[in-house]
C-alpha cells in the first residue's frame, strides 16, 4: 500500500513516525514550513529527511503544486492527519482507496473544531480517538477506526492529547494492516445523529469569575499547553492562567466574584468564584493584594 501523508503538527509527526517504525510504504510528505495557525504545529522536513520520504511543502493542500506531486508520487491511499484545510474532491480523486483522516472524538458526535479543548472545558468524562474515511463533508466519511479514551478529572489538554495519541498509533498500525490484507470494516456514520462543534475564539478563553470554580478549572485544563492558555483581564491587561485547582471555601457566600481572598506562601493565589474557589497554581506574574478585585 503506498501512502502519501499529510500533516504539520505534533499527532502528524507521532503518526508518521510510526509509520516510518513500521516500515509502512510512504511514498511522500505534504507539509507547511510555519503555521500561525496551529498552536502544535511541528516541522515533519526532518523526521522525512532522515526517512528520506520525499517532501512536498505547501500553503493550500488543494493547489496545482500539491496535485502535481501526489501525481508523481503514485499513491494508493492518503493519510491525512492534522491538517485544517478540507480536501476537495480534485485532490481526494488521485487516490484510488481514498484518504483516511484523524479526529481525536467519538464521531459522529463531536465534529468540528477544538475537540480536545471543547471535551475538556465541557467536563466529558470520556472521548475517543477516530479514523475515518474523508468525504465531501467534515469529519463525516465512514468510520474505519475508534477507541474510547476516558477523561480523569486530573486530565489536562497534553495529557489527554498524549492518552489520544498512544491509542492513535496503534490504532494506525491495525487498520494499516487491515488494508492490506483487505479485511478493513467501514462503518458509514448517521451524521444527523451526531453534532458539530463550533470554532472558539479569544472570547471563549476569558475567565470570568463569576463562573464556577468547576468551569474555570475546566477552562484552564483544557487550554493549558500545547494550547494558547486560558486569560483573564486586570487592569487592562492580560494574564495567561496554565494551571489552577478548585479549593474549598466555607462561609464565603457572602463574597463576590473576583475576590482575591488569600496570597498563600509560594505566591499561588486563592480568588472567589462564583460558586467556590480556585487557586491559581501557574500564571502570568501579576502585582495584587489580598482583598482586592481581579475584575
Amino acid at each position: 500500500m503506498r501512502i502519501l501523508f499529510i500533516g504539520c503538527v505534533e499527532s502528524s509527526y507521532r503518526l508518521l513516525e510510526k509509520l516510518i517504525a513500521i516500515q509502512a510504504d510512504v511514498v511522500g510528505v505534504i507539509t507547511k514550513e510555519e503555521s500561525n495557525f496551529n498552536s502544535d504545529y511541528r516541522n515533519l522536513k526532518p523526521l522525512c529527511e532522515k526517512a528520506r520520504i520525499p517532501v512536498c511543502v505547501v500553503k493550500n493542500i488543494n493547489d496545482a503544486g500539491s496535485i502535481e506531486f501526489v501525481k508523481d508520487q503514485k499513491p494508493d491511499i492518503g493519510f491525512c492527519f492534522g491538517w485544517s484545510q478540507l480536501v476537495r474532491g480534485e485532490v481526494l480523486d488521485l487516490f484510488p482507496e481514498g484518504m483516511v483522516g484523524f479526529h481525536p472524538a467519538a464521531l459522529p458526535n463531536n465534529r468540528g473544531r477544538h475537540p480536545i479543548i471543547w471535551a475538556l472545558v465541557l467536563g466529558l468524562t470520556e472521548t475517543a480517538s477516530t479514523f475515518f474515511m474523508i468525504s465531501a463533508g467534515a469529519d463525516e466519511g465512514d468510520i474505519i477506526s475508534q477507541v474510547n479514551i476516558p477523561i480523569n478529572y486530573e486530565d489536562d489538554a497534553q495529557s489527554l492529547y498524549d492518552k489520544i495519541m498512544d491509542a492513535a498509533v496503534e490504532q494506525e498500525e491495525v487498520f494499516l494492516r487491515q488494508f492490506n490484507d483487505g479485511t478493513l470494516k467501514r462503518v458509514p456514520q448517521d451524521v444527523a445523529a451526531g453534532n458539530s462543534w463550533r470554532k472558539r475564539g479569544k472570547a471563549d478563553g476569558q475567565i470570568d469569575w463569576r463562573m464556577s470554580s468547576r468551569s474555570i478549572y475546566n477552562l484552564v485544563r483544557a487550554l493549558t499547553k500545547p494550547y494558547i492558555g486560558a486569560h483573564f483581564v486586570y487592569d487592562e491587561k492580560e494574564y495567561k492562567v496554565w494551571k489552577a485547582k478548585e479549593i474549598d471555601i466555607d462561609g464565603m457566600d457572602n463574597i463576590e466574584p473576583g475576590k482575591v481572598i488569600a496570597i498563600n506562601d509560594g505566591g499561588t493565589i486563592d480568588v472567589k468564584t462564583g460558586e467556590g474557589g480556585v487557586r491559581l497554581l501557574d500564571f502570568d506574574e501579576i502585582e495584587i493584594n489580598e482583598g482586592e478585585y481581579i475584575l
